[in-house]
């Protein structure tokens, strides 16, 4: 069986949410097979053969089909197992119940309502993207009825949050000072440092046609008439949100969403529409930045709403979209003869406000500054601006968002950094982002050993021959 090295434990932890963990442990002698991928689940006699026990960790004890689902589960989201071996999951599943059985003792809790709503979102979202069944999703987990499922995929998400918040708390207070990054630099060979790929600053302004109000009154009346329908008539909602809703996303399911008061989900204007509303009621039309809805409130549950809502955009004009347009290509004009630099243009023409007071700036949603790295690039944006030289600008290009169905941009590169080896002054946050994250690391590792004498586990025989990078059979090595 390969070895679980440090790079591969790494891929998994980016994968699955877990990091590597050591600790002190027993062998099972005398126990249950717990090789075999797959078994009958019936013996000649016609009796239940018994899940084999893998391991037992704290309070937690891992079962050998635990191995197979999480190849079900990398499978699911679409990671290849081909250089996955099962020593590998298997370590990964001890490391998981480790860090769930100390959140435990550390009195770390868990919002059950949240998790729950979690699995929704899960489900929904599986038969949203592969166009399925409730039939199909069970036969892909082998499962057996809905609420089987659910419980199950209830104690997954339960542990891995467990595992997540005990792990956040082991690092939390690690911070890294200006001179512990500066010896992290120096301690690494020269003909060792890391390079850092291309990386470009890149600016844009973008014109949004203007939608006209007699445009917003005629979806603010529609609105008005499907609630009137529903309340007088006894119209269905969810049928109307089903037809007649803007929400690609939620039209499927007849526009349901739920909210949780503690948890931030939709816009601040949706939010607090819905959790003014009694249930069975049904809101007046109001605007939020992705149109107009009217919100349905089904069922309060404790914090959690359950709402139904139909959203829709008022109608942009030809002739607004034209305007657009226009505008933007005169603002290109002013640019290139000289009249305006591109940073000013932005700040008073462009519509975009997370960008236009920084000069159009985009910013890198990873580490919240400008430089963005070639090879981690939006491939759209980088189909955009891949030819353009420093301080060109491109195009008038047409592009759309989840808000907008059409609007109009144009982007220019402000900087350029070649590829090159890590250097101090100019790459001083990358390095700092290693510095810290090796002493995150280093704090695990002491977390590790410190948790060796207090932890229980036992490790089937069958597994002994797996060589960990944490060490897990530290028994036999004695």
């Amino acid at each position: 069986m390969k070895s679980i090295n440090k790079s591969v434990i790494t891929a998994l932890v980016v994968t699955l949410f877990a990091a590597n963990i050591t600790v002190a442990q027993e062998i099972i002698e005398d126990v249950v097979d717990a090789s075999a991928k797959q078994r009958d689940t019936t013996s000649t006699t016609g009796r239940k053969k018994v899940d084999g026990v893998a391991a037992v960790v704290g309070d937690f004890v891992v079962l050998d089909s635990d191995i197979d689902k999480e190849y079900i589960q990398l499978q699911a989201r679409g990671v290849s197992i081909k250089e996955i071996s099962r020593c590998q999951l298997f370590g990964k599943l001890l490391e998981d119940k480790l860090y769930a059985h100390h959140a435990i003792q550390d009195s770390i809790t868990v919002n059950e309502l949240e998790i729950r709503s979690n699995i929704e979102q899960q489900i929904e979202a599986f038969l949203e993207q592969k166009g399925g069944s409730m039939a199909e999703l069970l036969e892909f987990y082998n499962k057996d009825s809905e609420q089987s499922l659910r419980e199950e995929m209830f104690e997954i998400n339960k542990n891995s949050k467990l595992a997540g918040d005990m792990q956040r708390r082991i690092i939390e207070d690690v911070e890294v000072t200006p001179e512990e990054v500066r010896e992290y630099y120096n301690s690494i060979p020269k003909d060792s440092l890391p390079t850092f790929g291309t990386e470009l600053k890149v600016a844009q302004i973008v014109v949004i046609p203007e939608v006209s109000e007699e445009a917003k009154q005629a979806v603010i009346d529609r609105l008005k008439e499907y609630k009137a329908d529903v309340i007088e008539n006894g119209a269905s909602f969810t049928t109307k949100a089903v037809f007649y809703s803007d929400d690609t996303a939620a039209r499927s399911k007849g526009g349901k969403y739920t909210l949780n008061r503690k948890r931030p989900q939709m816009v601040k204007e949706f939010r607090d529409v819905a959790f003014s509303l009694q249930e069975g009621e049904i809101s007046e039309p109001f605007e939020t930045d992705f149109g107009f809805h009217i919100i349905l409130l089904e069922k309060i549950r404790g914090q959690e709403y359950d709402v139904r809502h139909i959203l829709l955009r008022p109608e942009v004009t030809n002739e607004s979209v034209k305007a657009a347009k226009e505008e933007i290509t005169k603002v290109k004009e002013r640019i290139e003869s000289g009249d305006l630099t591109f940073a000013d243009a932005a700040r008073e023409f462009s519509d975009e406000e997370e960008t236009k007071f920084e000069g159009g700036q985009l910013i890198n949603p990873y580490t919240q500054d400008s430089s963005l790295e070639l090879t981690k690039m939006d491939p759209e944006l980088y189909g955009q601006i891949q030819d353009l030289a420093d301080n060109e600008i491109s195009l008038v290009l047409q592009d759309q968002d989840r808000v907008n169905p059409i609007k109009f941009k144009i982007l220019t590169v402000t900087d350029r950094t070649e590829d090159h080896q890590a250097d101090f002054a100019r790459d001083y946050l990358k390095i700092k982002a290693l510095a810290l994250q090796e002493k995150q690391f280093k704090a695990i590792e002491k977390w590790q050993e410190e948790k060796i004498s207090d932890t229980y586990v036992k490790i089937n025989d069958d597994f002994k021959s797996c060589e960990f990078s944490s060490n897990w059979l530290k028994t036999e090595k004695e």
